[in-house]
């Protein structure tokens, strides 16, 4: 038996298992990022344009008969033959997937367990917000698990409080202009699929460390022009749309990123910048075969993780 989530069906996908709860998680990519001023909460006010691609991380939710909120993370493999070194990774309350699982109980007033197994693939500390995705992904499966009968704004509500990106993992489209925090979420009509190659270097970047080094524009930009662009399918005016705000201060706190901008520039890309604080940098291509070609390319210089996905329409 297997059905999808009606409040998420455009960004992440649920299924039902004889276990539980299945739901792959994607990861996002920022096409834009202006950073308008700085918050006396200590955050920083933001314009972005988010999408979600295909590249997914699975979290399997299998209810328990104990009140034990319990998680393992696995190293999935990813299609160059590697896979994410999960070691690092967290399993504690100091995870987003526990604290979304606690969070949601609390809210809630109930006693009820979980046990929670997530296959890694979204890298950490690239831009690409798979833990947000993960985040997301828990209040969203836990509804359904713990039969809470939420509804999308009160789960966003929750989600708004573990971190900025998490609400927009909810949200019933792929493809948003986020403003606030990231908060604030406008979502965007369908927009023309297209391919992207996306490599994470090597080294990976706090995004508290990056937002400190940033500054916010004394002119910031408008995601006006972009989101007229990517709305009308206008791939090929996208080079002189994107922006990214955090991109400088992330390739001084790490300057391998140059290295991989110059190699991205050498390819036939249509438009490429760094998603989100970083490090992961991504190029749009038109189609797969395109975005393979260059993937191949790449993946002789040894950058880091490689991944070739699509938007999701």
């Amino acid at each position: 038996m297997s059905g999808i989530m009606n409040a998420c069906d455009r960004t992440m996908q649920m299924t039902r298992e004889e276990f539980g709860w299945r739901v792959e998680a994607p990861a996002k990519l920022n096409l834009f990022l202006e950073i308008t001023g700085k918050r006396p909460d200590g955050f920083h006010d933001i314009e972005t344009v988010m999408t979600t691609v295909g590249l997914f991380d699975t979290l399997d939710f299998k209810e328990v008969t104990t009140e034990s909120i319990s998680l393992q993370c696995f190293a999935a493999e990813i299609p160059n033959g590697h896979s994410i070194d999960v070691d690092a990774i967290p399993t504690d309350d100091s995870n987003l997937v526990i604290r979304a699982a606690k969070l949601l109980r609390n809210h809630a007033g109930n006693r009820q367990g979980v046990e929670i197994s997530l296959h890694k693939r979204i890298p950490a500390e690239a831009g690409l917000a798979g833990g947000s995705s993960d985040a997301a992904a828990t209040l969203a499966a836990l509804n359904r698990l713990w039969a809470l009968n939420l509804s999308r704004t009160e789960l966003q509500s929750l989600a708004a409080e573990l971190g900025s990106d998490i609400p927009f993992f909810l949200a019933d489209s792929p493809w948003a202009v986020c403003r606030g925090r990231g908060e604030i979420i406008e979502p965007l009509p369908s927009c023309q699929p297209f391919w992207t190659v996306i490599v994470r270097p090597p080294v990976g970047l706090s995004t508290a460390d990056v937002y400190r080094a940033c500054r916010p524009s004394a002119n910031p930009r408008s995601a006006q022009p972009l989101i007229e662009t990517i709305c009308s399918g206008r791939l090929d005016e996208l080079e002189q749309h994107l922006h990214n705000s955090l991109q400088a201060p992330a390739e001084q706190l790490c300057p391998l990123l140059e290295q991989v901008k110059q190699a991205f520039e050498a390819e036939s890309f249509l438009a490429h910048q760094m998603s989100g604080s970083g490090t992961a940098w991504f190029g749009i291509c038109r189609t797969e075969t395109e975005a393979r070609d260059i993937a191949a390319n790449l993946a002789s210089q040894s950058l880091g993780h490689l991944f070739v996905a699509s938007t999701i329409p």
